[in-house]
């Protein structure tokens, strides 16, 4: 029995399995977190503005947090156990560490959402980079260190990335 790392068509099977679909599945996560996020957001901003009327004015302050709503979804969702927004996860997608297949660590997680909305900002140009690469990364993605994968592809075989040489699986 042979795992991956023992052939060198091993590491391309899992390479293609991992990559296989994500560009079309983060665009319809992209839509999904959106309307996610236009919904926290419009709800924050009717209950501002009301606490704001409540408070004769001293609430207002509060809609100037309201920029930080997405970002903050975003990095909350990426730290999570779930590692990925709801929309990537009703997608079958997970982001994770592109040297080991982990769970991103919070400051990755930081950057990558940075990163992301620089794109955005970026008329999404940067997004572009992933119909160019075969992990099919964008550039937030290798700035952070961190990959966008097929959740299901990790189960299994492909699984089996963080067993030590020569290690066999469980029975």
């Amino acid at each position: 029995m042979t795992f991956a790392g023992d052939d060198p068509r091993d590491a391309w099977m899992m390479e293609a399995m991992l990559a296989q679909g994500t560009i079309f599945r983060r665009v319809l996560a992209f839509v999904v977190d959106g309307l996610i996020v236009l919904v926290i957001t419009k709800a924050l901003a009717v209950g501002f503005f009301l606490f704001g009327v409540l408070t004769f004015g001293l609430g207002f302050p509060l809609l100037g947090l309201l920029p930080f709503v997405a970002p903050a979804y975003n990095w909350l969702s990426l730290v999570s156990p779930l590692a990925a927004t709801p929309g990537q996860a009703l997608f079958g997608l997970a982001v994770r560490d592109a040297e080991d297949l982990g769970p991103p660590g919070p400051l990755a997680a930081l950057v990558w959402t940075i990163g992301f909305y620089a794109s955005l900002a970026l008329s999404g140009v940067p997004l572009l980079l992933a119909l160019f690469n075969a992990r099919h990364r964008t550039a937030h993605d290798m700035l952070s260190g961190l990959v966008v994968v097929r959740a299901r592809a990790l189960t299994g075989w492909l699984g089996r990335w963080n067993m030590p040489p020569g290690g066999m699986p469980p029975a």
